[in-house]
């Protein structure tokens, strides 16, 4: 059975990615990799494109145009999808996912640590400070992954998201939190892989030089793509639409 780490890197623009992740470059190099650039959804926030990307819907259609929108992601998403499939699910990810795809408003004395086989995110490790550090989330993540095998792992941070919002993204921290994302991938892709997943790294919005990305810029819109694993490796042509996200997942777990 296909496993997935679907990691979400919050507020990464794709320029500073080809200027700053020189590990995911090398697996492109490598031919180990796919990389492509999407465009990111309107309006480039980041709950609405949250919703984009599990259930392929745009922001337009889930209904879901702001971040104070606390409304559930429309079913089905990608959760709900491997719910029903009977697959292991698990997230180490920022509180929002736990409101679009288990139970809203949050509640960190009930659903920091998730650990509930009828909700679609079976096993999570959410947190809601921005700045939490991304090492962090990727231990939750590794945590999870040991102790349930999970066949869909989110796998979400916010630091480059904090670092663009504080300092711009023209500046030397948020370029230096790019840097220390792709270190974490460096160390953590491979044990991945050699667990037996394939791996989609992408992000939801990028970042402007004034530290906000809710408008039409390229610099707020353009955002990575990498791709990883066998199953992608000789993949019907890369996506080119934050739409295609979830179907994309969901025909790698063969659950379309």
């Amino acid at each position: 059975m296909p496993r997935i780490v679907f990691v979400l890197l919050d507020g990464l623009a794709a320029s500073t990615a080809r200027h700053c992740m020189g590990y995911m470059q090398s697996l492109v190099d490598a031919g180990k990799a796919r990389y492509t650039e999407l465009t990111a959804e309107l309006p480039p926030a980041s709950r609405p494109i949250y919703a984009t990307l599990l259930c392929g819907k745009r922001p337009v259609e889930s209904g879901i145009a702001r971040n104070d929108d606390t409304r559930p992601c429309p079913e089905p998403h990608i959760f709900s999808r491997a719910q029903s499939a009977g697959l292991i699910r698990a997230a180490a990810a920022y509180h929002w996912m736990s409101e679009l795809c288990n139970a809203g408003p949050f509640e960190p004395a009930r659903d920091r640590h998730t650990d509930n086989p009828a909700l679609p995110i079976a096993h999570g490790h959410f947190y809601s400070t921005d700045s939490y550090p991304d090492e962090e989330v990727f231990y939750d993540a590794a945590s999870l992954q040991l102790r349930y095998n999970p066949h869909l792992l989110l796998v979400h941070s916010m630091g480059i998201d904090n670092a663009g919002h504080l300092y711009g993204a023209e500046s030397r921290e948020y370029r230096n939190a790019v840097r220390r994302a792709d270190g974490l991938l460096a160390r953590w892709l491979p044990r991945w892989a050699e667990a037996g997943y394939e791996v989609l790294v992408t992000s939801d919005h990028g970042m402007a030089a004034d530290g906000n990305h809710n408008d039409v810029s390229d610099a707020c819109r353009c955002v990575p793509l990498w791709l990883t694993g066998e199953t992608w490796r000789s993949s019907p042509p890369l996506p080119q639409d934050q739409t295609q996200i979830a179907a994309l997942v969901c025909d790698a777990l063969g659950i379309a």
